[in-house]
């Protein structure tokens, strides 16, 4: 299963990348902000989970979750957002705009694995 993390800090991306390789998840794209995610989604359209930052430079991660949605390549593909934005009306945009779940950080590896469990459907 094809992953893309998107995160401006290197260190959360590796952080996550660590994480899903534990996990048992193989094959992870990573992108430094929402602009090259949203490049690595294009050329590599197979990706079947994107986790995104919410505050990056050059495309922010709800200006990709929205360009992610309005692609009818991507209508389903899961999304959850990685953020320090914790707030409920923050959680609500993000929803609303088409994540399908939601973690703040700081977070531990379970609350992933639960995230992402919940949203691929595994028990």
């Amino acid at each position: 299963m094809k992953f893309l993390v998107v995160d401006d800090s290197s260190t959360m991306r590796r952080i996550i990348k660590n994480t899903l390789v534990r996990l048992g998840y193989e094959t992870i794209l990573e992108g430094e902000d929402g602009l090259q995610g949203w490049e690595t989604l294009h050329i590599n359209p197979d990706t079947k989970m994107l986790i995104t930052d919410w505050n990056m430079p050059e495309m922010n991660g709800l200006e990709l979750v929205k360009k992610v949605r309005a692609d009818s390549r991507f209508t389903d593909l899961p999304i959850i957002m990685v953020t320090t934005e914790g707030g409920k009306t923050e959680v609500i945009t993000a929803l609303k705009a088409g994540v399908n779940n939601y973690i703040v950080k700081p977070f531990t590896p379970q609350v992933l694995n639960e995230k992402l469990s919940a949203v691929l459907g595994i028990n």
